[in-house]
């Protein structure tokens, strides 16, 4: 017996007319739908007059769900994955079942379509060659400022997706780390009747929303730097481990190498650092 495949199928962000002919025929034709949000999805299948068994699979699932799929696909049936919207496994759930039926050697098939990353950013203006994709961030905590320093600093744009009500705290935190002359994009509800795509500083932007309190979902785009981060200073680190690995007995070529390897010191100057140490 042959196995299922598990087809991981790119939803509307709103508008059903972005859905793909080749989705549609895949949400008609599979046995079974694992979706994030039933209610969503089922009106999506309705839509398309398909009558697949639906079975919810989201964040908070258990490893329980993940099983019967990976047991559906095991006994020849075919199981389309989707997400609430977009792209499944981007910034929702999905990796881990996806990640065990390929371990399992289940044929997995990606079919592409509508994605909020990519439609934030093509429609912000920002150089879009290569990017930082964060997702939903914590709300507070060691992580949060470090991801925001991460955002801070970034040579490229950075996408984050928020809830409507903290995109107010999010603008701020961005704004205390870059400055209120830095723009940024607040895109809400792509694709859908109030698709609403605002562009400014960050200092406008959250007047703006401050003063407007949103519904819906939101993708933010934060320009980058423009410039490479500036390399830390490595010649203290440099200097430390040179002193110890001496002490250890090893050779002064053995410690330039040491360098070269670990700290990414180019071997001119970690010989030169190396020879002037007593």
């Amino acid at each position: 017996m042959h196995p299922g495949t598990l087809y991981i199928v790119a939803t509307p962000l709103g508008n059903l007319g972005d859905l793909s002919h080749r989705a549609a025929e895949v949400l008609q034709e599979v046995p079974v739908v694992a979706a994030e949000d039933t209610r969503r999805t089922r009106a999506l299948l309705s839509h398309l007059g398909a009558h697949p068994t639906l079975l919810s699979f989201h964040a908070h699932s258990g490893n329980r769900r993940a099983e019967s799929l990976l047991e559906i696909l095991r006994s020849g049936r075919d199981v389309a994955l989707v997400s609430d919207a977009g792209t499944p496994a981007v910034s929702d759930p999905g990796a881990d079942l996806v990640h065990q039926a390929r371990a399992a050697g289940y044929p997995i098939v990606p079919i592409p379509g509508p994605s909020a990353v990519a439609v934030a950013l093509s429609a912000s203006g920002f150089n879009g060659d290569r990017y930082l994709f964060l997702g939903f961030i914590p709300r507070k905590g060691r992580e949060r400022a470090r991801l925001l320093t991460r955002a801070a600093a970034e040579e490229w744009s950075t996408v984050f997706f928020e809830a409507p009500s903290r995109v107010v705290h999010l603008l701020e935190d961005l704004r205390d780390r870059v400055g209120p002359d830095r723009l940024v994009v607040v895109a809400r509800e792509l694709t859908k009747i109030h698709e609403d795509i605002r562009s400014g500083t960050l200092d406008a932007m959250v007047e703006y929303f401050t003063d407007a309190p949103v519904k819906g979902e939101l993708t933010v785009v934060l320009q980058g730097t423009g410039s490479p981060e500036p390399e830390a200073d490595r010649t203290e680190d440099a200097l430390e481990q040179a002193t110890s690995l001496l002490a250890e007995g090893l050779s002064r070529r053995e410690v330039v190498r040491r360098l070269t390897e670990t700290l990414g010191i180019p071997r001119n100057d970690a010989y030169r650092l190396v020879m002037e140490l007593p």
